[in-house]
């Protein structure tokens, strides 16, 4: 124990192993999702058969692993890392589109676009060095800052009801039904019955479970049970797993029996594994290259910088000034998780928002991220386990966690309109829009007009200038 006290300052951070064992745990389940969705989404539009979906996916366990450990021994923080939703589905369509324009394969195509991730992970890792990021992060305006974390937590609770807790299907439709719109959404339950078929019991099942498991979490955490937040997802899949079973009359576990628990490296070592191809990256034409780079950066650094400040507030880590120690540190770990990911084959490597549950379990130091990062090594191994985890269970910890992240907002001036209406429309966007990045971007404009309006431009600085105009090109401006 005196080793993770020497290198973890637990007792200076009020906590104990067991505490960031546990919050490891819980972060680690709570976005285990991306272990299987990444090289979906990644390969979706490729039809290269199993060889690179198995790249994609051992490049997700790795280059999460390696960002998380360096984020948790550099930074001492309990963030964990992950190739970031929304960028991975707009890292597919690149390279559905390189092949469109190039003719080149989708193989081809998507190592050349693992070029412009590992140009975005370098010109990172050099901002992060030269402190510039961390001046980004100190020109967002304290109000707005403080509101970040409130509209992360809307966006998770939007995760939790909505795109976590989804239905497929595609005998009806192409799409999801989701337990917000489709299920609580319908008029009555028969006209949510017949709209969704034979669907119907999966998504009452699901239903129940997120419910279940947020109101036993509720109930720990009452009570200071330690682990509240992972005992309710266990419970959650307790009760998922006794439905299909029972009510469903199918085997939850039907997928162990012919799963194979040896990591694909072969297919990896042929398929992604320092394959950047930078002989076809060129012949995607240089002005495409440039806004190809920058609007990865723009989302990536926003993102990152909305889930460190957001979840950092949370859990009591930022100074009276809105900042958090280590910063640099941080965003330095951040730039090798993407770097990671272009050497072994995944997009942009970024903090996850869900970092936010392992927090809320009592994580406060980088022993939080070991653990987690060891989980997803160990996921390489046992990945058809982890798949077995119902999303509904996942749900009930990202609307709980949600709901807490909401409190910051009694910190907020809401008499002043220059901070109540950036951070209006933040609590807007983020879920709306999917996207942190936009949402702070968003807020940023309003702010800057809205001093401009009233005569207090002087009050906005230089920085806070450049970040606004540089989202009003990216928004409104086509390039």
């Amino acid at each position: 124990m005196g080793f993770f006290e020497k290198a973890f300052q637990l007792k200076k951070n009020g906590t104990t192993v067991r505490t960031e064992i546990l919050a490891g745990l819980t972060t680690f389940m709570t976005m285990a999702y991306i272990i299987a969705l990444n090289p979906n989404l990644l390969t979706n539009f490729g039809g290269e058969g199993q060889d690179l979906w198995n790249g994609v996916f051992l490049a997700t366990c790795i280059a999460s692993a390696i960002g998380t450990i360096v984020m948790g021994l550099l930074a001492n923080k309990p963030f964990v890392m992950a190739p970031g939703m929304g960028l991975n589905s707009f890292f597919a369509v690149v390279v559905a589109n390189i092949v469109a324009i190039t003719g080149m394969t989708y193989l081809q195509s998507f190592r050349s676009a693992l070029v412009i991730i590992f140009v975005e992970g370098v010109l990172f890792l050099i901002l992060s060095v030269l402190n510039i990021r961390e001046k980004i992060v100190e020109a967002i305006p304290l109000g707005v800052r403080l509101g970040i974390g409130p509209a992360i937590g809307l966006m998770l609770m939007n995760i939790g009801f909505g795109s976590n807790a989804g239905v497929f299907n595609f005998e009806i439709r192409n799409d999801a039904f989701y337990a917000m719109r489709d299920f609580f959404g319908s008029l009555t339950a028969k006209s949510a019955e017949e709209s969704m078929g034979s669907s119907y019991g999966l998504m009452v099942l699901t239903v129940v479970t997120m419910l279940i498991g947020l109101f036993v979490i509720v109930m720990l955490d009452h009570f200071k049970v330690k682990g509240s937040v992972l005992c309710g997802m266990v419970a959650g899949s307790i009760v998922y797993w006794a439905g299909e079973a029972i009510f469903l009359h199918t085997n939850p576990f039907a997928g162990l029996k012919d799963a194979s628990f040896v990591p694909p490296f072969k297919d990896m070592a042929t398929t992604t594994l320092f394959k950047l191809d930078f002989k076809s990256f060129t012949e995607i034409g240089w002005f495409t290259v440039i806004t190809l780079v920058i609007t990865f950066c723009i989302i990536d650094m926003f993102d990152t910088i909305g889930t460190l400040v957001g979840t950092a507030s949370r859990a009591n880590m930022l100074d009276d000034k809105g900042s958090m120690p280590k910063m640099k540190q941080a965003l330095i770990s951040d730039a090798v998780g993407t770097l990671t990911g272009s050497l072994t084959g995944t997009s942009t490597v970024t903090t996850f928002v869900e970092s936010a549950s392992g927090v809320e379990a009592g994580g406060r130091t980088g022993l939080t991220a070991i653990v987690a990062a060891v989980m997803f090594l160990l996921c390489m191994f046992i990945a058809p386990v982890a798949a077995i985890i119902p999303a509904a269970a996942t749900s009930s910890a990202l609307i709980y966690v949600g709901v807490l992240m909401l409190s910051n907002l009694k910190k907020i001036n809401f008499d002043d309109i220059s901070q109540m209406l950036p951070v209006a429309v933040m609590l807007l966007a983020m879920p709306i829009s999917g996207s942190i990045g936009h949402g702070i971007g968003l807020a940023l404009i309003c702010y800057t007009v809205i001093k401009l309006l009233t005569g207090k431009a002087k009050e906005v600085s230089v920085l806070t200038y450049i970040l606004s105009v540089i989202f009003i090109v990216k928004f409104f401006i086509p390039l």
